[in-house]
């Protein structure tokens, strides 16, 4: 086989937007509860959250970090995770069968990413809510002072706000597993109307609607034209999703996802110029990849939990796989992808950050470490 390469320097596609560097935390398994927080342990600064984590995410430099969900979000209440900890409801999430004490919420996160030097990308939930509590959520985040929300957040201890600029419309709508789960339609209206209300408080937001799930789902690619179609002059970002697996152990197969990957990419890419054209738009929406890694390794592990069939544990190990180095080949390719395709992706996530099909692995009162995939 022969291979020829010809490189000129005056052709660019784009600039490589470093948040394609980003990545992910969900309230899911050990990503945050012995993750990124165990205030008992030695490392642990005086907010709880683990010196030795926060060590390993700085030399990552990512810029991004979405949050708090991925499924999670779609029957999450922000309110649960403000105010006084002893004060904090415990909550039943349904998406991943555990429950969820609250004493991680937007306070924690926003120090936690100040001490790593990372931005902010919240999730809104769309799916057991709408409107109403987006449109909260945002006040209380961004809003000065002197309304009811922003007047409540400086009483719990900020007096700044913290000026979010990347807002991701509900998670993974498309799914029925989610809950909330809508058709097209349904989401679309409601990601619109959600927009217009965020963009009557800062038109300056960045507003990342749900694309599909993965390539395979039966709505797609119609989803993405539908939902553009009544969202695309409100919003900047389509998201999109897609995990990998060598379930066959077949490992040309494998390395070759990223050509199903690309191909995701362009198609989407083609369907968002479609909308543009119909809607004879000068506006251009981009991708934001914010769900994307390997993840097959722990699946046969997690059935007990995921079925039910442990009750409701509080941060148990979850979707914890362990990389070889077929894996670092595959996220190598992914993110190459990313970078070939950089004048249409603009925002990528790793998913997750920590534990959870993570670069970074903890032990509870013991060691951090970085997986192969960190490299």
């Amino acid at each position: 086989m022969k291979a020829s390469v010809i490189a000129n320097k005056d052709y660019t596609i784009a600039k490589i937007d470093d948040r394609v560097y980003g990545a992910f935390l969900e309230h899911l398994g050990r990503a945050v509860y012995e993750g990124i927080y165990e205030p008992d342990h030695p490392s642990a600064d005086k907010n709880g959250m683990r010196g030795d984590v926060i060590d390993l995410v700085k030399k990552l430099n990512v810029p991004v970090v979405r949050y708090p969900g991925g499924n999670f979000v779609s029957a999450y209440n922000w309110e649960d995770g403000i105010g006084p900890r002893e004060e904090r409801p415990v909550r039943l999430d349904l998406a991943w069968h555990t429950s969820e004490s609250n004493a991680v919420g937007v306070h924690e996160f926003a120090d936690w990413c100040d001490s790593v030097g990372t931005e902010m990308m919240l999730a809104v939930n769309l799916g057991s809510r709408g409107v109403d509590d987006a449109r909260n959520f945002l006040e209380y985040v961004n809003h000065p002072g002197g309304s009811y929300w922003s007047d409540l957040r400086i009483k719990n201890g900020r007096k700044e706000p913290w000026n979010v600029k990347m807002w991701c419309l509900g998670n993974e709508m498309d799914g029925p597993w989610q809950v909330g789960h809508k058709d097209a339609d349904e989401y679309g209206k409601l990601a619109a109307n959600t927009a217009r209300a965020m963009r009557m408080f800062d038109s300056s937001l960045e507003l990342i609607v749900c694309g599909s799930s993965n390539s395979d789902m039966p709505s797609y690619p119609d989803w993405e034209r539908i939902v553009l179609e009544h969202t695309y002059d409100h919003v900047d970002h389509i998201s999109l999703h897609m995990y990998f697996a060598n379930r066959d152990d077949n490992t040309p197969n494998y390395l070759g996802l990223s050509e199903k990957l690309d191909t995701y990419i362009k198609t989407v890419a083609a369907t968002i110029k479609q909308v543009k054209a119909k809607r004879k738009s000068k506006k251009d929406v981009y991708i934001s990849f914010d769900e994307w890694n390997v993840w097959y390794h722990s699946n046969k592990k997690d059935r007990e939990i995921l079925d039910g069939n442990s009750g409701w544990p509080h941060a148990p190990g979850l979707l914890e796989d362990i990389y070889n180095f077929e894996d670092v080949l595959m996220v190598g390719l992914i993110l190459n992808t990313f970078i070939r395709r950089s004048d249409v992706v603009k925002i990528a996530c790793i998913a997750q950050l920590v534990n959870v099909i993570a670069p970074i692995m903890t032990e509870k009162g013991g060691p951090a470490w970085a997986q192969t995939i960190y490299y």
